[in-house]
């Protein structure tokens, strides 16, 4: 399981992603895969329509804070191979934001890893957010509860 635990790959990307063509480029041969795709809500914080999300980040700390979060969760939940991927710049509602994915010998194991990896990225990742309604944005303080 040690060699497992070295294959964390975490990503920024300032491009669109599609999560299923980079799951199949993905490698691994544990028996259990359990991901995540978050997508760009349709509605504000607020409840009003969404026009674009705007994410930034200070590039170089976000993924260190990232890939010590992967493995910290990677060690607790005896997980195997994991992928981060997480845009930042600015996006439509529906277009894919961020993918985790966990592979472990267990599903359990990979379903907790996953789970516990994406609630620490919402909460603390160092990301800033700000909500485009109109012809100003919204920075956000907050981010939506599970």
């Amino acid at each position: 399981m040690d060699q497992l635990r070295r294959d964390r790959s975490v990503e920024i990307r300032c491009t669109a992603f599609d999560p299923w063509h980079e799951l199949t480029h993905w490698h691994g041969d544990a028996a259990a895969c359990a991901m995540f795709v978050g997508r760009v809500r349709s509605t504000a914080m607020d409840g009003r329509p969404l026009q674009a999300l705007e994410l930034e980040c200070y590039p170089g700390l976000c993924e260190r804070q990232i890939m010590e979060m992967a493995q910290r969760f990677q060690r607790d939940h005896d997980a195997g191979p994991l992928l981060v991927i997480h845009r930042v710049g600015r996006l439509s509602p529906g277009e894919p934001i961020v993918l985790v994915a966990v592979q472990a010998d267990r599903r359990g194991a990979a379903q907790r890893c996953c789970n516990a990896l994406l609630e620490e990225l919402k909460h603390n990742a160092p990301f800033w957010k700000r909500e485009w309604c109109g012809d100003q944005g919204t920075w956000l303080s907050g981010n939506t509860p599970l």
